[in-house]
């Protein structure tokens, strides 16, 4: 279900409801998850940057086959990259959006994709700590991310968002990479200066020290061309020291964002496990 689109600052969300007949308690036993079927956990998850819907869907699908609410939603591209101070208000509509749907009461885990899906899942974290009305967040799930901000990252990123054949596709992509590069260090400067006035645009160090506690799922690769596998540990291992209860999966050969097509069986069990830790946790 998407929210209607003839307004233009409304959010382009997809939203599923259980079948009301739904049985939570058949199935393989490792993957029942024990629910209050008033309050049936909300996933929500938070694309990559260029995501096509139709991808995303393929892991919402897994959520629902368990009877679970799950809510997509990607950020546009020209907020990720060019209008960057928009992602601010994204956060608080999507904080709003949950208040809305009666969800305050219902269990939720944020599940972000790269760091397109982690930048929101930023904007949304700062927008809950200002939330009047709290949320039953219980655990995030980082798909190939957060990674640190580098020129061939972000060069990788947008070829891969522009296609098409291989001079134009290099020649436009490195001129948006200098470009975009260009705004990063005005960002950072502006941040300096106005560090209470200025949106906060450094993702890495943001997140590593946000002050929510709930638990940490991350799911990467050694064989990520865009966001180095270290880059997560580094951040995984630093939250684990501020007291978080972090979880990490690590594959050898997926690619970014690839790791449920290439290791479905495994993928699926480790999500399902996190959220029944989450679900049975006291965080």
């Amino acid at each position: 279900m998407a929210e209607d689109r003839a307004d233009p600052d409304a959010l382009e969300y997809y939203i599923k409801f259980p079948n009301p007949n739904f049985d939570y308690h058949n199935g393989d036993h490792d993957f029942v998850f024990v629910v209050n079927e008033e309050k049936i956990p909300v996933v929500v998850l938070f694309g990559w940057a260029g995501c096509q819907d139709r991808y995303l869907a393929k892991y919402s699908q897994i959520y629902e086959e368990k009877g679970l609410i799950t809510l997509r939603y990607t950020a546009p591209v020209k907020c990720l990259f060019l209008k960057r101070n928009q992602m601010v208000t994204i956060g608080e509509k999507l904080v709003k959006l949950l208040v809305d749907l009666n969800f305050e009461n219902h269990p939720i885990i944020v599940h972000c994709f790269s760091n397109g899906g982690a930048f929101l899942y930023q904007n949304f974290s700062l927008a809950l700590e200002k939330n009047p009305k709290p949320l039953l967040v219980k655990g995030t799930i980082f798909d190939s991310a957060p990674g640190k901000r580098r020129f061939l990252s972000l060069f990788r990123a947008i070829s891969a968002i522009i296609g098409g054949n291989v001079f134009y596709n290099f020649s436009v992509s490195l001129i948006m990479t200098m470009f975009l590069s260009i705004i990063w260090v005005y960002e950072v400067i502006s941040n300096v200066i106005y560090p209470r006035t200025f949106f906060q645009t450094d993702l890495f160090g943001n997140l590593k020290n946000e002050k929510n506690k709930w638990s940490q799922l991350f799911i990467y690769s050694k064989n990520d061309d865009l966001i180095p596998h270290k880059d997560i540990e580094y951040f995984a291992n630093y939250r684990k020291k501020l007291g978080i209860d972090v979880t990490t999966v690590c594959y050898e050969k997926s690619l970014h964002v690839k790791h449920l097509a290439e290791n479905r069986e495994s993928y699926v069990r480790s999500v399902y496990n996190f959220i029944n830790k989450c679900l049975n946790g006291n965080n």
